[in-house]
Order: C-alpha cells, then structure tokens, then sequence
C-alpha cells in the first residue's frame, strides 16, 4: 500500500465463503462484500467449468467419472437434442454434491459475516447486479468508502460488460470459455425434474433464506 499509494487493498475468491472466521482473526476491521449467485445457477456454471478443465483435457485437472464424461460430450455435440431429450447435464451425486456446498457455504458466510463484521459486512445478489448494476455499485463503493460519483460507477459498469470481457453478446454460450453466458435463472432452461426435487430436497431451505423461492410456492 505504501509502494503504491493505493488506498483500497482487496482479494475475492469464492473460497473465502467458508472462512470469514478465519479472515476474521487476521483481518478484522476488513470490509467484507459476499456476492451471492442462486445456486442452481452455480451449479450449472460449475458443471461446464469442470468439463473444461476436465483432466482428459490438456492442462485440466479435474476429475471426472467416465459417466460425466459422457454427458459432456454429448450434450456439446448437440446441446439442443441433448436438453430435448430430457438428459441432466449433472449425475445424482454431483448435483447433491454441489447443493450441499453452496448450501453450507452460503449459510457460514452469511452467519459469519453479519456476527462477526456488522455493518462492514455487505451482502448483494449477483442477479440485483446485473439488474441495476448502478445501484448495487454504489452500495459496493459505500461499503468501501471510494468514491462513488456517476462517472466513476458508469466507467466501472463500461470496463466489465460481458461483452466487453467475452468479446460476444451476453447469452451466448460458449462453454469453452471461463466467461460462458453471463445471465441469470439460465439453471430453468437445464435443469430436469429431478434435478429441481434434489436441489430442493438438499438446500430448498437456503434458496428461501436468500429469497430465490417462495415458501408459499414450496
């Protein structure tokens, strides 16, 4: 900070979810921004990420089973005849697997963060982002105490458009690349039935504590 007469030092990671307590001992006067993403959209932005970093890949390293595999390859040969057909992009174990991590994660953040940081704690969803990301800045730049002025926050909304950062229209999907889609509720599109009863089953309780569902509904 002192080298470079930076005045605001940050890192973001979506690890840092299930140890604010731990930042908390080192950092505690930090300001804390938990972006929070529905999670059934997490899951399907984390299964094509795994696919593209899949260890059968060069470079890749995640492990996949040879079932997984095959989901994947089929449905980016034919994306369209593959959701068409009634195919889950996710097996019944990852799909548990991933709602149960965002589930805890969520939860543990959200805990954490309002305990132990109070009012240097901010809590936004990322689909309020892409609403109105004017708005939703703005509180970020509070938080943090930067200066928050109209031109300031339009220069930031212009330097991270999706189109800017994925060189395509927001909604295109290119699953090769780190920037896929770049919309919200696209989990309505991919998930099966049994996917929306195991995702409901396992972490139904968070989506309503985070307002993605209605109990009445449920």
């Amino acid at each position: 900070v002192v080298r470079t007469g930076k005045r605001i030092v940050g890192d973001k990671s979506p690890q840092h979810t299930a140890n604010l307590d731990e930042i908390h001992e080192i950092y505690p006067n930090a300001r804390v921004i938990h972006i929070v993403r529905d999670g059934r959209d997490v899951a399907v932005s984390a299964m094509h990420h795994w696919w593209r970093l899949a260890k059968d890949r060069a470079g890749g390293f995640f492990e996949l089973t040879p079932e997984e595999l095959e989901i994947r390859d089929a449905y980016l040969e034919d994306r369209e005849g593959f959701l068409a057909s009634g195919r889950s992009i996710f097996t019944e174990e990852r799909l548990g697997q991933l709602a149960r991590r965002w589930s805890y994660r969520v939860g543990k953040a959200h805990r954490d963060g309002t305990a132990l940081y109070g009012e240097r704690y901010l809590e936004i969803r990322y689909e309020d982002l892409l609403q109105d990301p004017p708005d939703t800045l703005r509180q970020v730049l509070e938080l943090l105490r930067a200066r928050r002025g109209d031109p300031i926050i339009e220069r930031c909304i212009r330097a991270s458009t999706f189109e800017r950062v994925a060189s395509r229209r927001q909604g295109e999907e290119d699953s090769s690349s780190f920037f896929r889609k770049g919309v919200a509720g696209d989990w309505r599109g991919i998930f099966t039935e049994r996917d929306r009863e195991i995702y409901r089953t396992l972490a139904g309780d968070r989506l309503i504590e985070m307002g993605y569902e209605s109990s009445d509904d449920w």
